[in-house]
């Protein structure tokens, strides 16, 4: 496993990195990124069924769609993104790929626990959305990690006007959300800064997987990276339904 970390927060660059691992590169990867405040569509919702978009033009909080099914999701620097690409399974739209992250949150203490679709609950609270993209050879597993995020945002972005203004596209499934950071100040009764937790938390998983090396992408990989932006950049792409 090779786990590479982004040194962009901008969402298009990495969601067009996720889909450069997976559909250009060989090998198993476990890419690490955090973005700047936006919004993430799965492939086959409509914007306005999804969003707020007065609010987030107000809050400037951008809108894009990624390649993955599943529903839309929230990220800002407060939230850590996991993907993890290889080879397809014999079970791909398990939820094993979780496994590394539990076994992370675990050595927290954070007693997490995986709920019917393929999200992680925390207290009755969602802590971390997931969305899979599996093609004949390969398979991508990615999610969301929250940590310290604005949630009034959050929930301000994902809050349209109407949820069915637009029909036979996916629907999102509204749930509670917490943020991790406020579990662990209440139970531990420390402050954990965000920049402290992430980089505790990506040296685990790198324990996790025997590795002690972090990568980040070449100036080749870029390149090839910059050429597929241009899609989620795309109006058409973004707001395709």
């Amino acid at each position: 496993m090779q786990l590479i970390f982004s040194s962009s927060t901008n969402p298009s660059f990495n969601l067009a990195a996720e889909e450069f691992l997976f559909s250009t590169c060989e090998g198993d990867f476990l890419f690490l990124y955090i973005n700047e405040p936006s919004v993430i569509i799965g492939s086959n919702q409509a914007v306005e069924n999804e969003v707020d978009m007065s609010f987030c033009t107000d809050n400037n909080i951008r809108i894009f769609r990624r390649l993955s099914g599943g529903g839309a999701v929230f990220h800002d620097l407060g939230n850590l993104n996991y993907c993890f690409i290889h080879e397809k399974t014999a079970t791909p739209l398990s939820a094993d790929f979780l496994k590394p992250i539990i076994n992370v949150l675990k050595s927290f203490n954070i007693p997490v626990e995986i709920g019917e679709r393929k999200d992680l609950w925390l207290n009755s609270y969602k802590i971390s959305g997931t969305a899979s993209h599996v093609s004949k050879n390969r398979e991508l597993h990615h999610g969301t990690l929250l940590y310290d995020a604005d949630l009034e945002k959050l929930r301000g972005a994902l809050n349209p006007e109407k949820r069915d203004l637009i029909c036979k596209v996916t629907s999102s499934v509204p749930s509670p959300v917490m943020n991790i950071r406020v579990f662990i100040e209440k139970k531990a009764g420390i402050e954990y800064d965000t920049a402290g937790f992430f980089e505790d938390f990506i040296q685990l998983l790198m324990n996790y997987f025997g590795t002690d090396s972090l990568r980040t992408f070449s100036e080749e990989q870029v390149k090839e990276i910059l050429v597929l932006e241009k899609r989620y950049l795309s109006k058409e792409w973004v707001y395709k339904l």
